[in-house]
């Protein structure tokens, strides 16, 4: 007897680069250096020990951004 199953989805987490990462934060450079020094980005990685090239863990931005809180601007107003 044949039995279906779900299929599974697995999620493979992959490096971002200094470009995609400002696209998924809106956080610039510096800000994002400085909230990293503070403990709140997530840290860079260094793509390679020789080299100044960094990227970052794409599931740790997203974490970042879904932790941020949302600001409603009508109540603002």
């Amino acid at each position: 007897m044949n039995q279906l199953t779900a299929p599974t989805t697995q999620f493979t987490d992959r490096l971002v680069r200094e470009a995609e990462r400002v696209k998924i934060t809106s956080v610039s450079r510096t800000s994002a250096w400085a909230l990293e020094k503070k403990g709140l980005f997530p840290k860079r990685r260094k793509l390679h020990a020789d080299s100044d090239r960094v990227c970052w863990l794409l599931s740790e931005l997203l974490e970042f951004v879904q932790s941020r809180e949302v600001i409603n601007m009508n109540s603002a107003l």
